[in-house]
């Protein structure tokens, strides 16, 4: 018999594991999937001007321009807009805290092969869980998947093309980004951990799907879905 999952919490275990295993992949040093890749680039380049400037601040605020343009493009400012870029802002709070308490715990392990690829590796497995989770609630998620949502509905376009094309131009803007200020590549934001990534992430993340829906009956506990809709 399968048991209840109350899609709030779903939400925010979501949230969490995206935000906790992000900051292990940061730490791994390997390089970025191609949607968290652009804003830490930025953050890597305004570090070095603005010292207070987070990875954190740095993914809200490319979310909120990321919404401004999804807003143009679809001629239309909707109130899960403003509900995304919240999520933004708690997912970029939570990043910053996980990144500064496993900063300080695995200070000592940042030239050490063989940790840095344990951390990038449960990073993944993290992340694709929290990407589950977040697939089984109604709440806004981040304006990453709310775009390829709104473009396709917008246009009558199939997800799955329009998914690659976002990650084409994010990936793009990437290295623009990084040929621009870097006269090169920073293997940080962009390496062979973006390859990994994009390979087994959407196998990984099935697979946690599965077994979700397999165990548990996703219901709400808060009659809140209306706002949402």
């Amino acid at each position: 018999m399968k048991k209840t999952f109350y899609t709030e919490l779903a939400y925010i275990i979501g949230i969490v594991f995206l935000a906790f295993g992000t900051s292990f992949t940061i730490l791994g040093d390997f390089g970025l999937s191609v949607v968290v890749a652009p804003a830490y680039t930025v953050y890597l380049i305004l570090s070095e001007i603005f010292p207070f400037f987070t990875v954190g601040m740095s993914e809200y605020v490319m979310q909120g321009v990321l919404i401004i343009i999804l807003a143009l493009i679809v001629r239309k400012f909707k109130k899960i807009y403003l509900y995304s870029f919240i999520t933004a802002l708690i997912y970029g709070m939570l990043l910053d805290l996980f990144k500064f308490i496993n900063g300080r715990i695995f200070y000592s392990c940042g030239d050490i092969l063989a940790v840095r690829i344990i951390l990038f590796t449960v990073g993944i497995v993290i992340v694709a869980f929290g990407v589950a989770s977040i697939f089984n609630t109604y709440i806004t998620p981040e304006i990453y998947e709310l775009t390829v949502t709104e473009i396709s509905k917008k246009f009558n376009l199939d997800a799955s093309k329009v998914k690659i094309g976002f990650d084409i131009s994010m990936l793009l803007l990437t290295i623009i980004l990084n040929l621009i200020f870097f006269r090169g590549i920073n293997f940080s934001s962009i390496g062979i951990g973006t390859v990994v990534t994009a390979f087994v992430n959407g196998y990984i993340i099935g697979l946690y799907n599965k077994f979700l829906n397999k165990n548990f009956v996703f219901k709400d506990k808060f009659a809140l879905r209306k706002y949402f809709e």
